[in-house]
Parts: structure tokens; C-alpha cells; sequence
């Protein structure tokens, strides 16, 4: 990795997303604007630096998010990389006095860049990369595109839409064969794939992951196809909660099978069980969806290939 891509690598990942992760907590009534304080048991690190810098207020221990993730996770410097790369995108909790006021003037640019994209089309940049890279089918991309969830972005990139309880358009993820991030200027809320009226809510973490659990069960009817875009703001808990509030509601969390999408489904239980509504743990047979998905793809093809080759087949063909 070059020295400005660390450098922007450093800049991206905050260190309390890494801390929000290993299980850390903040401490509100201990922690100012300059210096929140995190705990984890008898284990404290306090934030600095607009979240850029930490410090052990219990040892001599300092410094950036990598060296927070080789103190925390015990990695050498080259795993801390890309530990911190797999974070990009991710939106830790903030004490509710730092949590920034929504600017409105950011909406209309945002509009404008939505619609200054067209949407995919069959042998688009876009297309082959949910194609021919995500292995996406063509029923569910056309369902997609026809809700208006999606958007040709730069350089064969995805643009995923995000949006408010009322549909409007708050920002997107961005996915693409090198590229993955959130629309500057936007936020983050929820993506949102199938029937407006759905009673089981299923939750994951990328709106490719969302397609993908959409592929796997053939667009479920009366199911809603979710994404949190990697992060949990605010705007994205309340959100969620407004959905578990409706009736007979089932929260489906379908998030990765890893630390944090254990992490997103311990609080989607949590959401689940304020709410009085149904809720169950549905896991990935991959670490995601898409994983998963691309694995079945690659069997079923697979299988095909070994039909093909049977003596009893090719005796059929030629007959």
C-alpha cells in the first residue's frame, strides 16, 4: 500500500469505530468534546484528535487507528491495514452531544448527482459488474432498477440508494470492482429493496448483500430487503425502531457472520425485543450474503459442467 493511501486509510477510519467493535463503550458523563472516553471492563482508551488519536490513560500506550487496532487486536502493522480497510464506511455511535445537526442545503446537490446518473442497463459498466463480479441475477437487478434503487456510478461502480421513511433520496453506497464508500454530502439511513408494506424486515449490511438474500429466496413476498450501508447512525436506529413499531412485524437479522454483524444483531434483538415484535438471527452459510450467494451460483454451475459430461448425456444428445 503507497504512503497516500494509508494516509487517506488513516483519515477515513475513526478510531472509535475500532473501539465501538472490540466491544468498548462510551462513557458520557467522563468524556468531553476533546476527549471521550471509552471502557471495556476495567480497560479505558480515550479518543482524541476529532477521533483521529487515542491513549491508554493506564499505560504509556498512544497513537493512531492502526496503532489502536495492533493494541487492541495484538496484529502486526500490515494486518492492522487491512483490519482498518474493512472498516471504511463504518459509522460508530456518538455521544448524543456530538451527534451533528442534518445541514439541508447538502440535499439539493445530492438530488442533482442522483439524478445525473442513469440507471443500469443491460450490458452497462454497472450491469456487468452485478453480473459478471457479484453473480446479482437479472430478475432481481430488474426489480432493483425498476424501484429506482439503483444508479450507474463512475468507472463501473454501483450507486445504492439510501432513503427516509418517506422514500426521499438522503445518499447511497458505492460499490464498484476497486472502490467501495458512501456518497459524499449524504447519509446514511437505509436502502431499501422489495414491499413498502412488508411485515418481515430483513437486515443486512450492503445493499449488495440485501440483492443477494433477495436472490437466495426468490424477491420473498411481504418481505422488505434492507441495508444499514456498513454503518449505524442515528437516523439508521430510528429508522429501524419506526419499522419493529409496526404491527405484526418481524425483524429478520440477516447481517454478516462475523464480530460485527454480531454486533448489528445484538442490536437489532435489542430493538426488537423494546418493540414487542418478532425477531430471529438468520445467518449468512458464507461470512455474507454475497459470499453465499456467489458460492451457490458456482455449484449450481458446477453441476451442470458434471452433467454434461456423462456418458448417458452425450449418448442422449446424439440420439
Amino acid at each position: 500500500m503507497e504512503r497516500n493511501e494509508v494516509d487517506e486509510l488513516r483519515d477515513r477510519v475513526p478510531c472509535a469505530a475500532v473501539l465501538e467493535l472490540a466491544g468498548f463503550g462510551i462513557d458520557e458523563k467522563e468524556s468531553t468534546r476533546r476527549a471521550v472516553k471509552h471502557r471495556r471492563g476495567d480497560d479505558i482508551i480515550i479518543v482524541i484528535h476529532e477521533g483521529k488519536g487515542w491513549f491508554d490513560p493506564l499505560s504509556d500506550a498512544k497513537g493512531d487507528v492502526f496503532s489502536l487496532i495492533q493494541h487492541i487486536d495484538n496484529v502486526n502493522f500490515g494486518e492492522a491495514l487491512g483490519l482498518a480497510a474493512e472498516l471504511v464506511g463504518y459509522i460508530p455511535r456518538e455521544p448524543t452531544w456530538r451527534r451533528p445537526a442534518r445541514d439541508p442545503d447538502l440535499e439539493p446537490s445530492v438530488h442533482a448527482r442522483w439524478r445525473g446518473r442513469r440507471k443500469p442497463w443491460r450490458g452497462s459498466a454497472t450491469w456487468r459488474y452485478l453480473r459478471g463480479e457479484r453473480f446479482l441475477p437479472e430478475t432481481v437487478l430488474r426489480a432493483a432498477i425498476a424501484a429506482d434503487c439503483l444508479r450507474e456510478g463512475p468507472h463501473g461502480s454501483m450507486w445504492a440508494a439510501h432513503v427516509d421513511a418517506s422514500g426521499s433520496l438522503v445518499g447511497w453506497e458505492e460499490r464498484g470492482p476497486e472502490w467501495r464508500g458512501f456518497s459524499s454530502g449524504g447519509t446514511k439511513i437505509l436502502f431499501r429493496f422489495g414491499s413498502t408494506a412488508a411485515v418481515r424486515v430483513c437486515i443486512t449490511e450492503a445493499a449488495i448483500d440485501a440483492m443477494s438474500l433477495a436472490a437466495f429466496e426468490g424477491i420473498r413476498e411481504g418481505s422488505l430487503y434492507l441495508s444499514t450501508g456498513g454503518g449505524w447512525s442515528p437516523a439508521t436506529e430510528a429508522a429501524v425502531r419506526a419499522l419493529a413499531n409496526r404491527p405484526d412485524v418481524q425483524l429478520v437479522a440477516a447481517t454478516d457472520d462475523n464480530p460485527q454483524g454480531e454486533i448489528f444483531a445484538g442490536r437489532l434483538r435489542e430493538i426488537a425485543e423494546t418493540a414487542g415484535c418478532d425477531w430471529i438471527r438468520h445467518k449468512p452459510p458464507a461470512e455474507d450474503w454475497n459470499e453465499a450467494w456467489k458460492a451457490r451460483v458456482r455449484e449450481e454451475q458446477a453441476r451442470r459442467e458434471w452433467r454434461r459430461g456423462l456418458p448417458h448425456a452425450r449418448r442422449s444428445r446424439q440420439g
